[in-house]
């Protein structure tokens, strides 16, 4: 198998590992410096890596492509984005995806993302990827930038809200097809774009069936892992990124530390809410389809 060599390679990395990298470019000879606008650029013979606050990573010079295959994408990408790149497409698409669904606490955000070829590009020097590979600081910073780019839509549902259509609709799937729906129709007004890909979530009928409602006739792609394709990974960032300022708005409201998931901390924290304020506020704050609720009400 041959390679093509490439003098400049630019992704985004998990800010959790910064302190890993940069004692391992130390191990490796790097000499370190602190330029604007960087956690550090590090630099030696034939090769510099700079990490920026953003979290997007930049690697340049000769030398790069082993020290990319052999310890970037092992020990801190953790996938092989460089190696075996996907064929970017280039074609004008929506992308759309979700945040919250599996979170107790917080609202439901759905995400749809509009680009041409124009801004596909401009995407692709952001060295966007799916959400759930960064951290919470990246994804914030990134989302105000393709905000910037992309024309898109959000649709956010806060707990009370979310309540109240599960109660409607009675099925997870259902309310997740009239969200997206809602989002994409939205956006091919906008836009007048009729090709849409989403991370399939359900039966494929059961989004097609809330896009009919919408009186919508898409070229649609629903497939598995669909975070992968950069539109809709663009959009999981976005969707993610109201997560979190959901989360923390909630926070600052309630004056308590509402984690995310679905955990055993929620729980204990769920308890807490329940004793400082009272049990039936909790359809402010959370999803109570979800059967922790029941262990947090359990005495």
């Amino acid at each position: 198998m041959t390679f093509q060599k490439r003098s400049c390679f630019v992704t985004t990395m998990d800010l959790k590992l910064k302190d890993q990298l940069r004692e391992d470019l130390i191990d490796q000879g790097f000499s370190l410096t602190t330029p604007a606008y960087t956690f550090f650029s590090a630099k030696k013979k034939g090769i510099s890596c700079t990490l920026y606050t953003s979290g997007k990573l930049m690697i340049q010079g000769k030398e790069m492509d082993e020290f990319i295959r052999f310890y970037i994408e092992p020990q801190i990408l953790q996938t092989l984005i460089y190696s075996n790149p996907e064929p970017n497409d280039t074609s004008e698409r929506i992308g759309v995806d979700e945040a919250g669904k599996g979170d107790f606490f917080g609202p439901l955000c759905i995400a749809a993302v509009y680009a041409d070829k124009k801004k596909i590009e401009a995407l692709l020097t952001l060295g966007i990827r799916d959400s759930k590979t960064l951290s919470d600081p990246a994804v914030i910073a990134l989302a105000s930038k393709i905000k910037a780019i992309c024309p898109h839509t959000l649709v956010i549902l806060k707990p009370k809200t979310y309540n109240q259509l599960y109660a409607r609709f009675q099925n997870l799937n259902r309310l997740l097809a009239w969200g997206h729906a809602t989002a994409i129709a939205e956006l091919v007004q906008e836009t007048h774009c009729k090709r849409v890909i989403i991370d399939q979530f359900a039966n494929e009928v059961v989004v097609l069936n809330a896009l009919k409602q919408q009186q919508l006739d898409l070229e649609l792609t629903q497939r598995h892992r669909a975070e992968s394709d950069l539109v809709v990974a663009a959009s999981s960032i976005l969707a993610r990124a109201a997560f979190l300022q959901g989360l923390y708005d909630l926070r600052l409201l309630y004056k308590i530390q509402l984690p995310k998931g679905a955990s055993q901390e929620v729980i204990r924290i769920g308890k807490a809410f329940c004793a400082k304020y009272n049990s039936s506020l909790l359809e402010e704050v959370a999803k109570l389809h979800f059967k922790t609720l029941q262990e947090i009400l359990a005495h």
